[in-house]
């Protein structure tokens, strides 16, 4: 792989690591699908940001579930599913658009169909 391929995959991986960390105190943005987004851009172009992420003590058993099963745990399943609420209701009560305030909770609703469809990680 070329120097800017790998160039492009890290910046992809820090500018995903940032949003996660900005996700940990900012209700409404998520961490852990940054951390995934984060570790996979890893995985194509900076091995060892990759081992990191996998060896993580918080975050590498979700990412090896994922990538070994599309898992996510029934805590992260919950907590996403009350952001993504608090987001809708926080949204119909705020002056947003009306445009936002019909898509976002079809959106989120969506997304959180699909979030509980994945399989829960099996217990090791």
């Amino acid at each position: 792989m070329g120097w800017l391929p790998r160039l492009l995959w890290r910046l992809l991986a820090v500018v995903a690591l940032k949003l996660a960390l900005l996700g940990i105190p900012l209700p409404g943005l998520p961490t852990v699908p940054f951390v995934l987004l984060a570790a996979w851009a890893a995985g194509k172009g900076w091995p060892e940001l990759d081992q990191w992420l996998l060896h993580h003590p918080r975050y590498g058993g979700s990412i090896r579930a994922w990538r070994q099963h599309g898992a996510v745990s029934r805590r992260a399943k919950w907590l996403a599913s009350v952001m993504m609420a608090a987001s809708i209701g926080l949204t119909l009560l705020s002056p947003a658009p009306m445009v936002m305030k019909v898509i976002l909770p079809l959106f989120l609703t969506a997304v959180a169909i699909w979030l509980w469809s994945r399989p829960e990680p099996v217990a090791q």
